[in-house]
């Protein structure tokens, strides 16, 4: 927030992320009147979370906003950040599929450009100080528009000290006469897109929790069912890829957006996707977090079989060694830094054959391919046959020479070490 306690307030202009929510209906008053009646724009993304949207903007000129975008993102999140995410087959720590973090660059990125558009001297959040959101934020605002300043009220003590709790931001909004319905705090937090749906905090603070034990079927069941509620009979799913993106699902030809809503509907008819796990924040803790990613989890399933078909040797070992760096970048918020950028460039070389058919068995949570087919495999039945190669490109004479060569410095260093010391 450097600059902003010396800029006059009454000038300035900012533009908040707005839900419409407790949190962010406080936020925005009380951005809005700690810094001296500045300008209020609220922003609201639809990026695939489907909240109610109805009387949105009413309510934010009632908070105090001059302006609010309710912009429907959700193709641009689809085609432009989860599918060149999905092309690197990216997964952070082996089990995230990076739902929450590879939306909020885009939420930003439109943030920026509204900034842009009002001549605004500011962005807002309501991230916390504890999470990784923060961070994701500012980063994009640093890498898109480094002059514009950035007003996060949780790392404000001031905003800290004036609401310790939940109970005095519903007694604030009522004092403020501020609309909002407030209820009974539910015993964790939701964050939901195209994605994903992700749940943390409140009673999964204890690791010991079992969020698939079957009474948890009305907390951490929105996009998918739990396995012993799928169907008892497998369904069968087939996807089609061009140059590592799925463009059809069952034969019907599909973009972006309508392959995730159609993936999602299928693979939580079936409990796919569903992962708890302790992960490592970027700030520097642990947390534990609970996701539903039904659709994802089948895209990056079904790519990764079409790539095993398709791809080099060595161009997939190289690019599998690249890919926890890639997916740490997007987990800390490094989605326009130039590195993310040449690594992506590396991907999307990786992916040029990567084009065909895949079938995928979904029965009770679990995934299983059970075809796959391309005209670019690079395997051929000829030469991996156990009986005769009828095309004589393998000559099993040739690998006497082969492994003699790759042992030459094992029998070397035994001599040199001897063999008895290797062993202890």
């Amino acid at each position: 927030m450097a600059g902003v306690h010396s800029r006059v307030f009454s000038e300035m202009k900012i533009v908040l992320a707005y839900s419409g929510g407790l949190d962010t209906s406080v936020l925005l008053s009380w951005i809005k009147e700690t810094y001296g009646n500045a300008e209020m724009i609220a922003f609201c993304a639809n990026i695939g979370q489907e909240d109610e949207l109805k009387g949105l903007e009413k309510k934010a000129k009632k908070t105090g906003a001059s302006k609010i975008y309710i912009d429907d993102l959700q193709e641009e999140f689809a085609q432009d950040f989860i599918y060149p995410m999905l092309r690197a087959g990216a997964i952070y720590e082996g089990q995230y599929f990076l739902g929450t973090s590879i939306a909020r660059p885009l939420i930003a990125k439109r943030m920026v450009e509204i900034a842009r558009a009002e001549k605004a001297d500011a962005i807002a959040h309501g991230a916390t100080g504890k999470g990784n959101d923060q961070v994701r934020f500012e980063l994009t605002a640093a890498a898109l528009a480094p002059d514009l300043e950035i007003i996060a009220p949780w790392r404000d003590a001031r905003y800290r000290k004036d609401f310790p709790g939940r109970q005095e931001m519903i007694d604030y909004c009522a004092a403020k006469g501020i609309p909002i319905q407030a209820s009974a705090k539910k015993p964790y937090s939701m964050d939901r897109n195209l994605l994903h749906i992700s749940y943390e905090a409140g009673i999964l603070e204890d690791p010991w929790y079992d969020s698939f034990d079957l009474k948890n079927r009305d907390y951490f069941t929105t996009l998918s069912v739990m396995p012993e509620d799928a169907p008892d009979k497998p369904e069968f799913v087939t996807l089609d890829y061009v140059k590592g993106d799925c463009v059809a699902v069952n034969g019907k030809k599909l973009n972006p957006l309508q392959v995730m809503r159609t993936l999602n509907k299928i693979g939580g008819k079936h409990g796919v996707g569903r992962v708890d796990m302790v992960e490592n924040r970027f700030v520097g803790m642990k947390s534990r977090g609970v996701y539903e990613t039904p659709g994802g989890s089948i895209l990056h399933y079904a790519h990764r079989q079409m790539e095993s078909l398709t791809m080099d040797r060595e161009v997939m070992h190289q690019r599998d060694a690249l890919v926890p760096k890639y997916a740490e970048l997007v987990y800390n918020g490094f989605w326009y830094a130039p590195e993310r950028l040449a690594l992506q460039a590396y991907v999307e070389e990786s992916q040029k054959n990567v084009t065909g058919t895949v079938r995928v068995k979904l029965y009770k949570g679990g995934m299983y391919v059970a075809g796959r087919k391309s005209q670019f495999s690079m395997y051929n039945p000829h030469i991996a046959t156990m009986e005769a190669d009828p095309t004589k490109a393998y000559n099993q004479d040739d690998a006497t020479g082969f492994i003699r060569l790759n042992g030459l410095r094992l029998r070397v260093n035994s001599t040199v070490n001897g063999a008895k010391n290797l062993q202890s």
